[in-house]
């Protein structure tokens, strides 16, 4: 681990920064387990940008917001480093590869259909996310929890998620509210841990500016009212010129945009309900359709949500060809992430100021261990599906398990994934070459098989 104390490293500069979030952005697979194990890895681990109490109060904060987490989790910590510019550029650059691919793909499955080659180069990436996904979750576990409290939280949550199928905020939320009335129950855990090593260097630099949140609040004030303004603008025109033509661009920015705010819960909690709109209500697309959008949206770099402008497309697609698809697709991303940046300049810099109220202090612990518990989960969903052909829900009694069919074992999956752990793990080659390992090999085999 490349780890250097405050005084034998720079601050990061806005360039350096962009690198890093265009890195992150371009190798971010695996849903939201994937991709916020990349950033910690990224942040936390290897550069020492952010402390672990810092990237987790963030991440607790967005996991209570719609929208993608990780797309704003990416978006809190470029304003921590760089203010507005660098919360802007960190979100789009987290946005931007994936929406690039998934437009290229959108084209390509429009035009000529499935496309194996793309399919096979993605299916050996998903195969090392797995590893490291599995790596973060036991890194992040080990220094979030501390004390018995805090690991049972991490294990009810799981349960609540995995058992009940409740939704992920509702079980975060409880969790901060425990840690609220019973804060000395989590004293030495979470936000209150000790930091392995010398301080980060965010956190040092705060130490000699104390003044420095309170200084960029009011251009992230400014600019969460801008991102809301040029949001909903473009909407309202288009809902009042809907009933004069026949194209879909007043349904697309209308439903999406409803979608970008009522998205508590992440992807996974509204998929249901895009595929049953789309399919048939707006017959934008055919279920099988939107079931290949969903496959693309799990293989490609960012958000999953990206699923959404594939939607779009075809919407578009279905009316004016390729070009109205991309128009389409555009649109859909606007409407998607804009409300994205509004939700993390908006209250960003007021959840900052919450770090050392004893209460909220307890609060922000609780939601940690929480955290661990929802991580947890996302990688046993991602784990399930890339090992394993048919997932299966079983009930049991008033629950309900997801059980992977064990006759569908995909052995190269399981092959690529084990090949991917000893790349890191023993080899220690890092993520890109780990990536690239898995990649080119999911590629030979799939071509070799046919």
């Amino acid at each position: 681990m490349n780890v250097l104390p405050p005084d034998a490293a720079a601050f990061p500069s806005f360039a350096q920064a962009l690198r890093v979030w265009l890195r992150v952005g371009c190798l971010s697979f695996g849903g939201p387990a994937g991709q916020i194990a990349l950033m910690h890895r990224e942040v936390v681990d290897e550069r020492r940008w952010v402390s672990d109490a810092r990237f987790l109060h963030a991440l607790n904060f967005c996991m209570l917001l719609p929208g993608p987490e990780a797309t704003q989790l990416a978006t809190y910590l470029g304003w921590l480093l760089h203010g507005v510019k660098g919360g802007v550029a960190a979100g789009l650059l987290f946005v931007l590869p994936g929406a690039v691919v998934m437009l290229g793909l959108s084209i390509l499955y429009a035009t000529l259909g499935e496309v194996p080659l793309v399919a096979a180069l993605f299916f050996g990436l998903k195969c090392a996310v797995l590893v490291l996904v599995v790596e973060a979750l036991l890194r992040v576990a080990r220094r979030a929890l501390k004390g018995a409290v805090s690991w049972a939280v991490a294990v009810a949550a799981f349960l609540a998620l995995y058992l009940l199928g409740l939704p992920f905020p509702a079980v975060v939320l409880a969790a901060a509210l425990l840690g609220y009335w019973q804060p000395d129950s989590f004293v030495g855990g979470g936000h209150g841990a000790a930091q392995e090593g010398p301080p980060a260097l965010l956190d040092a630099l705060l130490a000699r500016e104390p003044e420095r949140i309170a200084r960029l609040t009011g251009a992230a004030r400014r600019a969460g009212l801008a991102t809301l303004a040029l949001w909903v603008w473009p909407v309202a025109l288009l809902l009042a010129e809907g009933g004069q033509t026949t194209s879909p661009w007043a349904d697309i920015a209308w439903f999406f945009s409803k979608m970008a705010v009522v998205t508590v819960g992440g992807a996974y909690a509204v998929l249901a309900y895009v595929a049953q709109q789309a399919v048939e209500h707006y017959h934008w697309l055919t279920a099988g359709e939107m079931l290949a959008g969903l496959g693309l949206a799990e293989t490609t770099p960012g958000p999953l949500i990206l699923v959404l402008q594939f939607t779009g497309f075809m919407a578009g697609h279905a009316w004016g060809g390729v070009w109205g698809g991309t128009l389409a697709s555009l649109l859909t991303l606007w409407v998607t992430f804009a409300p994205c940046f509004a939700w993390i300049f908006l209250g960003a810099p007021y959840v900052e100021r919450l770090h050392n109220q004893p209460r909220l202090k307890g609060a922000l612990a609780g939601v940690t261990a929480a955290v661990v518990g929802v991580i947890g989960n996302l990688a046993l969903w991602f784990g399930l599906r890339v090992l394993f052909a048919e997932v299966r829900e079983v009930p049991l009694g008033p629950l309900a398990l997801d059980m992977p069919v064990a006759a569908t074992l995909d052995g190269v999956a399981l092959a690529l994934a084990a090949l991917a752990a000893l790349c890191l793990f023993r080899l220690k080659l890092g993520v890109v070459p780990t990536l690239a390992v898995a990649a080119v090999s999911g590629l030979a085999v799939k071509s070799l098989m046919g």
